[in-house]
This record gives structure tokens, C-alpha cells and sequence, in this order.
């Protein structure tokens, strides 16, 4: 079966996580935002009758239409050997792919901290404010637990010897914290060594290696979750 994934076009964003275990599995998939008439086809689907989903990303299987990031690799993860084969295994694997989702609308918020309507121009102060509290506070609280949760297993990933999504995904947290707040990250990195080298094992996996190597990456921007602004990188 080949998925259809939708997500716009020109950033990361959401989508990125989907991506990334689409290619780690393998799994043949058209990114369909990306292809000619794409996001007409993608808004289409939004506004069909039925359970159309509220916003992308969302995956299309066969007949199944499956919105939301952590539900799309819910759906994957059991399917591609990507999460644990028992139902308890599975829901653990979820949640932690849910307290990602959380820190992701973190992240956003330090550059939107009054909401996803204004610029970032007309939120300067509050958003200096809430970057600063982010990284006070928020940064170490999550990946910190995500650090324990390493060492706690073993080490090599969060659940163990095997790979999940949620590896996948923190894969793209720590490199994100890279492009956003370089200087911020460079000094924080000395307290999570062990998301840092399951960062570079995740990026020397064949597929992953091959993936950000290709065009198939689009490379973070100042459109998506991960925006860097020199002036919150203090």
C-alpha cells in the first residue's frame, strides 16, 4: 500500500514526524502538498462530508483518513515495527509521543506567545518573556524526563534495545533546539548526553542518513515550529 501524507508544502512542522518514520519503516508514500495541485487536494479533503480532519498533518491508508501526529504514528508504529507489540507497550509508546506534542506547542509559543494570529513583531516582548521561561524552566523539566527514560533503559533507546517513533521524534526535537536556539541548546546539550547520542544514532540509521540527505528534506525555516530569532538566543 502506498500512504499519502499531507502537510504543507515548505516547512517541517508537524509533518516532520510523520515523515521520519515513513522513511525510517520504508514504507512507499507520496508527500501530495508538495506535488502539482497538491494543496487544492489537500484542502479539498479538509472540506469533505464525513470525518474529514480538522488540519493537517494527515495520513491517507487505503480507505482510512487518519489526522493528528501522535495518531498517525500510533497507526504506523504497530504496522512498521516501530512500537511495541503489546497493547500496553503501544499505549506507553503514545504517550510519551503525546508529551512530544506538548513540548512541540512549546516551542511554538516562544515565537507566538500571544497567539498564532499575530506576527512575531507585534509579540517581540512576550515573546522574549516566555523564551526565557521556556528555557528556564520547560526545556529541562522535558528533556530531562526524556534523559532518565534513556538511562533508565539501557541507554541505546527510550524503551530499550528496539527503536520507536518516539526516538524518531526526539530525533527531531534535538535538532530543531539546534536550529532555533543554537547558542542556548550548545550550552544545554553538556545535561542531556544521552539525547544527544541517540540523536546521532538515529541520523546514522541507513534510511534516516539517506533521507536527510535527499530532496524529499526540506530544511528548517523561518516558516515552521523551529524559527531561529537571534534575539531569543541569548
Amino acid at each position: 500500500m502506498k500512504y499519502e501524507l499531507y502537510y504543507w508544502p515548505e516547512i517541517q512542522g508537524r509533518g516532520e514526524y510523520v515523515r521520519l518514520a515513513l522513511e525510517e519503516a520504508g514504507a512507499a508514500y507520496v508527500d501530495v502538498a508538495r506535488g502539482p495541485r497538491g494543496t487544492a487536494a489537500m484542502m479539498k479533503m479538509m472540506e469533505a462530508p464525513g470525518t474529514p480532519p480538522f488540519a493537517p498533518p494527515f495520513l491517507k491508508a487505503g480507505k482510512l483518513v487518519i489526522g493528528q501526529t501522535a495518531n498517525i504514528l500510533l497507526y504506523l508504529g504497530s504496522r512498521h515495527g516501530l512500537a511495541p507489540k503489546t497493547e500496553a507497550g503501544r499505549l506507553w509508546v503514545h504517550q510519551l509521543q503525546l508529551t512530544i506534542t506538548d513540548l512541540v506547542l512549546e516551542v511554538h509559543d516562544t515565537h507566538h506567545p500571544l497567539g498564532p494570529s499575530l506576527y512575531y513583531e507585534d509579540a517581540r516582548p512576550a515573546a522574549k518573556k516566555r523564551t526565557a521561561e521556556f528555557w528556564k524552566e520547560r526545556v529541562p523539566k522535558y528533556l530531562s524526563y526524556f534523559e532518565e527514560l534513556l538511562a533508565g533503559n539501557g541507554g541505546t533507546y527510550v524503551t530499550g534495545r528496539r527503536l520507536t517513533y518516539v526516538d524518531l521524534s526526539l530525533f527531531q526535537i534535538v535538532a530543531g533546539l539546534r536550529y532555533a536556539f543554537p547558542r542556548r541548546m550548545k550550552s544545554f546539550e553538556a545535561d542531556i548526553p544521552g539525547l544527544v547520542g541517540l540523536h546521532d544514532r538515529i541520523a546514522a540509521r541507513p534510511n534516516i542518513k539517506a533521507y536527510l540527505a535527499s530532496e524529499r528534506r526540506i530544511a528548517f525555516n523561518e516558516q515552521g515550529i523551529f524559527r531561529r530569532y537571534k534575539e531569543l538566543d541569548i
